[in-house]
C-alpha cells in the first residue's frame, strides 16, 4: 500500500510541477506578445510597461487564450495595426514555445 502512495504522491508532485510551469510559460509568453504589440503600437517605454500589465491581467479573465488574443486584437484594430487572426494566433503559439524552451533552460 505505501509503494502505490508514494507513486500518487509522486505523480501529483509531477503534475503540479508541469502546471507551475505551463503558467510561468502563458505568463512569460503574456509579456513578450505585450513586448511585441506595444512596439507595432509605437508605444513609449511607459505606454509598453503598462501595457504589459494590462495583457497579464487580460489572461485572467478567463481559461486559455481567447482573452488575451481579443485584448490584442482590440488594441491593434483601435490602433489602426492590421494583423489577421492567424498571423495573431501564430504568434501567440511561437512565444509560448519560445517561453518554454527558456524556461526549461532555467532561463
Amino acid at each position: 500500500m505505501k509503494a502505490f502512495d508514494d507513486k500518487e504522491k509522486a505523480a501529483e508532485k509531477k503534475f503540479v510541477l508541469a502546471a507551475e510551469e505551463e503558467f510561468k510559460a502563458e505568463a512569460r509568453r503574456n509579456k513578450k506578445l505585450a513586448v511585441w504589440a506595444a512596439e507595432l503600437m509605437n508605444k513609449d517605454a511607459e505606454e509598453s510597461k503598462k501595457y504589459v500589465t494590462e495583457v497579464i491581467m487580460a489572461d485572467m479573465e478567463e481559461a486559455g487564450d481567447d482573452d488575451v488574443f481579443r485584448k490584442l486584437k482590440t488594441d491593434f484594430t483601435a490602433a489602426g495595426v492590421e494583423i489577421t487572426d492567424v498571423s495573431l494566433r501564430d504568434k501567440m503559439k511561437a512565444f509560448l514555445l519560445e517561453a518554454r524552451e527558456e524556461i526549461s533552460e532555467g532561463r
